[in-house]
């Protein structure tokens, strides 16, 4: 049974949710960011996004009341969230390479 979230919580369920978005974006871009310009520190502070998001999704999901098997869905989701990036860029490389080399004049 989910029970329901209390009037007076709600400010908190904003900027938690909020925080797990404004993260999440942060992540995403700065991991870009960092494979595109090849530059490790970026990547640095794409993680600490990461860890801020996620820190404020456990937050959201405990003032949600989310128990259960709620928990298992959002430990899935911040694990997604994590690796989504990675599989994302390295689907991309391999396209891109594969484009080049059939753009690639015969005999090369």
């Amino acid at each position: 049974m989910i029970e329901p979230v209390a009037p007076e919580d709600f400010p908190r369920v904003f900027a938690a949710a909020a925080a797990t978005v404004l993260g999440g974006a942060g992540y995403a871009g700065l991991f870009a960011w960092a494979r595109l310009r090849n530059r490790r520190l970026w990547l640095v502070g794409a993680y600490m996004c990461y860890t801020a998001s996620a820190a404020a999704m456990l937050l959201l999901a405990r003032i949600a009341h989310l128990n259960g098997a709620w928990q298992g869905v959002v430990v899935l989701m911040l694990v997604g969230y994590l690796l989504a990036p990675h599989g994302i860029w390295h689907l991309c490389a391999a396209s891109h390479r594969l484009e080049r080399s059939s753009r690639a004049p015969p005999g090369d």
